[in-house]
């Protein structure tokens, strides 16, 4: 039997592990390790969505943040709207993440999250959340917030990238969130070719925490862009 789209996510995300090490003060969690509702709610989402073969768009974030991805396995996706949005309730955890805002008001404008989905799959280059040690405790940390960080994850961000061009990606244009991020993924490419054209977006944090008065702007840029439609 062919596997379809859901399959292989899911099998990719039940196989995650970061076999490296990370500098002092930085750790990788695993949400599918952490709490077991976290890998049944994740494929209840793509069983939902993803059952096809389709081919697909590609987004990609930055890193899973410990109250989105991080304890949904699902991108940009926090139990607010896992539930709200998509109809799966999550019973152990509740949590609000302010790019799960951005990025449910665009999906909605777009026609809808099982339009979306059927055209776009979302992802990290690594797949997994990193926090880092501070005098608060641990917050979120992003892949390329630390030389040392970035260098010892390329590998294995290279890698987790080849793995999610092959559940079947067009990868004729990609769509990078963040202009950070969209500098080291170009170094990634230039490394490997994966991506012929990069399109870079504004981050859902970044448009909701300090851009939220011109928020139907991006909403907007964001539509026009993944539907390939100009101005």
């Amino acid at each position: 039997m062919n596997k379809t789209f859901a399959d292989k996510v899911i099998e990719f995300n039940k196989n995650l592990s970061y076999p490296g090490n990370l500098p002092d003060g930085f750790l990788v969690l695993n949400p599918y390790m952490d709490n077991p509702e976290t890998m049944v709610v994740m494929q209840k989402f793509y069983h939902k969505y993803y059952d096809d073969s389709s081919q697909r768009k590609f987004m990609i974030g930055i890193n899973p943040s410990r109250h989105g991805a991080g304890v949904t396995g699902v991108p940009f996706t926090d139990t607010k709207r896992l539930e709200s949005i998509c109809g799966i309730k999550m019973e152990s955890a509740r949590t609000h993440e302010v790019s799960s805002v951005f990025m449910y008001d665009m999906i909605e404008e777009y026609g809808g999250a099982e339009l979306f989905y059927k055209d776009i799959y979302i992802n990290s280059p690594f797949p997994l959340a990193i926090v880092r040690r501070t005098k608060n405790g641990w917050l979120n940390a992003n892949y390329y917030d630390d030389k040392e960080v970035f260098e010892a994850v390329k590998g294995f961000m290279i890698e987790s990238l080849k793995k999610h061009i092959s559940l079947n990606l067009d990868t004729s244009e990609v769509f990078i969130l963040g202009k950070k991020n969209a500098d080291f993924i170009t170094k990634l490419n230039k490394e490997v070719k994966m991506f012929d054209t990069m399109t870079v977006l504004e981050h859902p944090r970044y448009i909701q925490q300090y851009k939220s008065k011109e928020k139907q702007l991006y909403i907007d840029k964001y539509i026009l862009a993944l539907k390939n439609k100009t101005v």
